[in-house]
């Protein structure tokens, strides 16, 4: 998409995450074999640490949009309410008048809706975990299921959203979120069912990726979609030995012959 940046704001140098060391070569499943071969196009990384409630805060803002429209409605955000105001993120927001907080997120797009949200969910996590280390602590110490479950249950939270605050705060394994790119191109290569929706693309990708390169497999799989495997345009459409993976896809919905792109749930069986 024209809009992306260039790099995924997850990967590379300055994405935060640690590099992770990995074998390549002994691929158990045909999607760890994948995840292998885009981290080493990419990076291999290790994510978590990230402050818990900033983290969901950063998710909201990029739902819907694009990290070049959503990073700096984040920067902004805290430079308002939390860098640049010592205290509680949590505290800041709930007390923030709407209107206001509106304003200083409008990049991201949606931001009535995205103001009414967060401030109803740092109004939710001072009810129910003190405030944001409360809710920082509750993340990377409990249970992953009862993480993800308490996480569902916040109005504005759904699995994509969930998944990505237990993978960059809680560093959890296993965790795989799926967004628009990831669900895309899990399908199109024949990772998940064609019809498959994003919490059962979740399934199958957690299913058969090491719980330790999940996370990197997440945000490497984005940045291929962006680079690679867009949505109208995938770089095999044209020409085959563009895209590097294209040894090994099972292209559901490309027909370079017509130069037709469809959602792989529309392509006939195979």
């Amino acid at each position: 998409m024209d809009d992306e940046p260039a790099e995924n704001i997850s990967g590379g140098e300055s994405g935060g995450g640690t590099i992770s060391e990995f074998d390549p070569t002994a691929a158990d499943t045909r999607a760890e074999g994948i995840v292998d071969r885009l981290g080493e196009l990419y990076w291999q990384k290790t994510y978590g640490g990230q402050d818990a409630f900033e983290c969901l805060v950063r998710t909201v803002l990029s739902q819907n949009t694009s990290d070049k429209a959503s990073q700096p409605a984040h920067d902004a955000l805290m430079e308002r309410y939390g860098r640049d105001n010592p205290g509680d993120l949590a505290v800041a927001l709930a007390d923030a008048a709407q209107d206001e907080l509106a304003e200083t997120i409008s990049s991201a797009g949606l931001y009535n809706q995205k103001s009414e949200t967060l401030i109803r969910l740092a109004e939710r996590v001072i009810a129910e975990y003190g405030g944001a280390a409360g809710f920082d602590g509750f993340v990377k110490d409990e249970a992953p299921t009862e993480v993800r479950g308490a996480l569902l249950d916040l109005k504005g939270v759904g699995p994509k959203t969930a998944d990505c605050v237990l993978l960059f705060s809680g560093g959890r394994g296993g965790v795989f979120p799926v967004d628009t790119h990831v669900h895309r191109i899990a399908r199109r290569m024949g990772l998940a069912p064609a019809d498959a929706d994003h919490e059962e693309v979740r399934e199958y990708l957690e299913r058969d990726v090491p719980a330790g390169k999940c996370g990197f497999g997440h945000t490497a799989m984005i940045q291929f979609g962006r680079e690679y495997c867009s949505a109208r345009k995938p770089a095999c459409l044209e020409d085959p030995d563009a895209c590097p993976l294209a040894d090994d896809c099972d292209q559901l919905g490309v027909y370079p012959e017509t130069g037709e792109v469809i959602d792989p749930s529309e392509a006939p069986e195979r």
